[in-house]
């Protein structure tokens, strides 16, 4: 029966696996809607974005581990429970701290299932061939869906009003909830293994003291008491958190695991991939609305090479997984995703065809990479800890695109901060140069002449500040595929000496 329905296992999971990243990033196009609509100030629109991914990251080790004691089935089909009640709750929030609060019990949703679908699709699918193909569509889901967010909100929201991104979830869920309960075979899990409450807590505290340190710092005037103090509380997590699962005998994470260097490199890849691809999609995403003034539905067909070339990216990467093994790959499309990334700021101003083959050339780079860190680190870990690599991996995925909204977005923030020039001759307040949003709307209250000239002179800070960005990134992963090719080499060259 299991291998029957091997492949409508992989598609109810998926389903479920693409609602969960495409929550990531589908407010990237909402976002200023939503902001209008709620009267969010900018700490409440930070955590409308940041809550999500940085809960799901500080869960999912407990839920990973939670998942190899109770069960994987059992596991997935509550976090569809509680993801399609958070959605209905989310889409007619009254308020930013109710949205901020639906948004919290999304992520707690999102965590429970995302280590369950990838251990089921490890014990369902049994033949090596087969697996790569089903962790390439996995990836290919998780990347490109992820990429697909921003083009969902737009196409939303040009219909619909905003609450409309999160109720599109309910029907999905309901389906997968019923295909889940009659497909998915039940595992009956290790009921023996503990679970560390206090573990969860403190890499979440940990995750949340480091971003908010992060956002701080990135503010126009930044109040680096608080900043010192968020980045003293969250390090001290982490350390605590770090300590105490080396000594603890069924440890949420088992820092041994890392020791296998493809598994190491394939955390590294997920995280770097991850940080690039959601840090990009906000700027961008930003620059089309607020610099070149495009509606969020011609934004999102913008962005559309994105996902489209990660979605096609997974499976073929799968395919050739098995011939040319998870490291070669992991380090040469990270390269390509770089050169691609680097290529469309090339082409500002010039190619629209260039830059739209550029993009997909990131979108497909990052999506094979994240396929080949998926098998790099599921193949080689051991099967009595499925739930916890898979958690790992996800923590990966999930803490990449956190750190990429805190620190690209903040980048971007604060070098638009830097770079803006006042208007001589007119009074604007000093809220101009806190975001290019504040300055548009400045930019209302002004005669006709004042207010172009302010408006050019922040779009012309905001495209500095997205170019620059954007060469971060792409150094990240150009920086991150050298140092993984370089550590393959050296692991090679040890293997074939110690043969002779």
């Amino acid at each position: 029966m299991v291998t029957q329905n091997r492949w409508l296992v992989l598609a109810v999971v998926s389903s479920a696996l693409l609602l969960i990243v495409i929550d990531m990033t589908v407010l990237y196009t909402a976002l200023p809607t939503l902001t209008h609509d709620l009267a969010a100030s900018a700490s409440e629109k930070l955590w409308i974005m940041n809550a999500y991914a940085l809960v799901v990251a500080g869960l999912l080790p407990g839920s990973g581990a939670l998942g190899d004691r109770f069960g994987h089935k059992r596991m997935f089909v509550g976090g569809l429970v509680v993801f399609g009640a958070a959605s209905l709750a989310a889409a007619f929030a009254p308020s930013s701290a109710f949205l901020i609060a639906a948004r919290v019990l999304l992520a707690v949703g999102a965590a429970m299932m995302m280590p369950a679908t990838l251990s089921i699709i490890r014990v369902t699918f049994t033949d090596e061939r087969e697996r790569a193909f089903a962790f390439g569509i996995w990836a290919a889901v998780a990347s490109g869906g992820a990429a697909l967010g921003p083009v969902v909100g737009g196409i939303l929201l040009h219909f619909f009003w905003w609450g409309s991104v999160f109720l599109i979830n309910v029907p999905i869920v309901a389906i997968a909830l019923v295909l889940a309960i009659a497909m998915i075979p039940r595992d009956a899990g290790h009921a023996g293994r503990p679970w560390d409450l206090a573990g969860s807590v403190q890499i979440m505290v940990g995750l949340v003291g480091i971003a908010y340190a992060i956002k701080t710092l990135g503010m126009r005037e930044p109040d680096l008491a608080a900043a010192a103090v968020g980045a003293v509380i969250g390090l001290a997590a982490l350390v605590i958190f770090v300590r105490r699962q080396r000594r603890s005998p069924a440890p949420l994470i088992d820092f041994t695991l890392f020791r296998d260097p493809r598994i190491s490199a394939g955390v590294t890849a997920a995280l770097v991939a991850s940080i690039a691809l959601v840090g990009v999609e906000l700027v961008y995403s930003q620059r089309l609305q607020l610099v070149l003034g495009l509606s969020p539905l011609e934004a999102a067909l913008l962005i559309l090479p994105i996902p489209l070339a990660a979605f096609i990216a997974g499976p073929l990467t799968g395919a050739f997984l098995p011939r040319l093994g998870a490291r070669t790959l992991i380090w040469s499309t990270l390269f390509l995703s770089a050169a691609g990334l680097g290529t469309f700021v090339l082409l500002q101003g010039y190619s629209q065809i260039g830059q739209i083959a550029a993009l997909a050339a990131f979108g497909f780079g990052v999506g094979a990479t994240m396929t080949a860190a998926s098998t790099a680190i599921m193949a080689n870990a051991p099967v009595d800890r499925a739930g916890m690599a898979a958690s790992v991996e996800e923590v990966s995925y999930e803490l990449g695109g956190a750190i990429g909204i805190a620190i690209l977005g903040s980048l971007c923030a604060a070098i638009y901060s830097a770079t803006m020039t006042l208007p001589g001759g007119t009074e604007v307040p000093a809220t101009v140069l806190d975001g290019i949003d504040n300055a548009l709307l400045a930019a209302e209250s002004l005669d006709e002449e004042s207010a172009a000239r302010l408006i050019e002179l922040a779009r012309g800070a905001f495209d500095r500040a997205f170019a620059i960005v954007l060469w971060i990134a792409a150094a990240i992963l150009a920086i991150s595929a050298f140092a993984i090719r370089i550590a393959s080499t050296d692991r090679q060259g040890a293997i074939a000496s110690s043969r002779h």
